[in-house]
């Protein structure tokens, strides 16, 4: 069986470890806090800051790990091309590691590379060339971290007035040392899709029915799967996806998210790894989901095929205050809905808007999809966070 050192411990990671424990590997969890939603269902875990080098050397050298599986952003990722050398597996690939920590790196490459359809963008490292990014992109425009996580950092700039603070807040939000942020054209968009993409070592790229998503903030608040799109969009967005995800190479689940729009489809960023949105996977929409695709991906165990086997969504159970001890309240009311499930992450501090949970909902193929994404944001009200 083969040892994993998982970069990165939070919710994602957690179902990914459970994934891994039911087929018998073994990982070790690293985040930079103590008590990481991951570590509490992994064989061993370290704390360090991802961004040492040294200290991220020291654990790769102490656990000698068959595979590195990044689930952050924050990680020194330039370090992979060595473990690499070492014979080590980085998933998917150092290349797509590190160009994909970077919304520069992955950008270029969609656009510059690929000739993928993206928004007009620019890029600042200072509030002074915002300004002038602004004035090349126009307003309305998307300001977002070159480095940051769940919209992190993200905002709108809608007058000129707005630029210096979309500075501030993009810097504020940032991970990493990387201080620089893109600056996008607004795209006029229908809706947001997320394609879960799965590249096989020595099998054909497989796609998830795509997942529709609301964001606010940043972040994704509800998840459906299948989302509506017509066969055209599907097929140009998988043809994009299909691109990238070669071009970055390895094995594993990636989640390429695009705006749908009247003239088209737009990519507009990637993850090589599982994605927030597709925790809808766990409400039993697919034969597998998307942790277990992930993983048999890495392990080279072949996957015959992804069949959508029921609609789901997903809601997120948010947190409103700080507090070092969070408890919850209403679990019995979700529990007793029919067709509804939830997860409590296990995180041992709360903030403002943190996710601390999921509510999942599920009904057939014959289904309202509206319908079923209602249930979820009704079964997620039902929980309330305690401080």
């Amino acid at each position: 069986m083969s040892k994993i050192l998982l970069l990165g411990s939070g919710e994602l990671g957690k179902e990914f470890v459970i994934a891994a424990q039911r087929i018998g590997q073994t990982v070790i969890a690293v985040d930079s806090y103590e008590n990481a939603p991951a570590m509490q269902v992994a064989h061993g875990f370290e704390v360090i800051n991802m961004l040492d080098g040294e200290a991220l050397d020291k654990i790769v050298a102490k656990h000698k790990p068959d595979f590195i599986v990044p689930e952050i952003e924050a990680i020194r990722t330039e370090r992979f091309y060595d473990y690499e050398k070492q014979g080590i597996t980085v998933v998917p690939s150092a290349k797509a590691a590190n160009f994909t920590m970077n919304r520069k790196a992955i950008r270029d490459l969609a656009s510059k590379e690929l000739g993928l359809k993206t928004a007009n963008y620019r890029y600042a490292t200072s509030s002074e060339e915002l300004q002038n990014a602004v004035k090349e992109v126009g307003i309305p425009c998307v300001v977002k971290p070159l480095m940051s996580s769940s919209g992190k950092g993200q905002s709108t700039i809608k007058t000129p007035d707005d630029i210096e603070r979309a500075w501030n807040y993009a810097v504020d939000g940032s991970r990493g040392d990387v201080v620089e942020v893109i600056v996008e054209a607004f795209i006029k968009f229908n809706s947001e899709i997320t394609l879960l993409t799965i590249t096989q070592n020595n099998n054909p790229t497989l796609f998830c029915a795509p997942i529709g998503h609301r964001q606010e903030r940043g972040d994704y608040q509800e998840s459906w799967q299948p989302a509506r799109i017509s066969d055209k969009d599907l097929f140009e967005a998988q043809d994009m996806a299909e691109k990238v995800t070669e071009a970055l190479g390895g094995a594993g689940l990636f989640g390429v998210e695009f705006f749908l729009a009247d003239d088209g489809v737009y990519f507009s960023e990637l993850s090589p790894r599982p994605h927030d949105t597709g925790m809808v996977t766990l409400a039993g929409t697919q034969n597998f989901n998307e942790f277990e695709l992930h993983l048999r991906a890495i392990l080279s165990l072949p996957i015959f095929e992804i069949t959508l086997e029921k609609f789901g969504a997903s809601a997120v159970i948010l947190a409103s205050e700080n507090s070092s001890n969070p408890s919850y309240e209403g679990l019995e009311n979700i529990a007793g809905l029919a067709k509804t499930d939830f997860r409590i992450f296990g995180k041992p501090t709360t903030r403002p808007y943190r996710r601390m949970g999921v509510a999942l909902t599920s009904d057939t193929l014959e289904t309202n999809i509206e319908e079923v994404v209602e249930r979820a944001k009704e079964a997620a009200k039902l929980v309330s966070v305690k401080y």
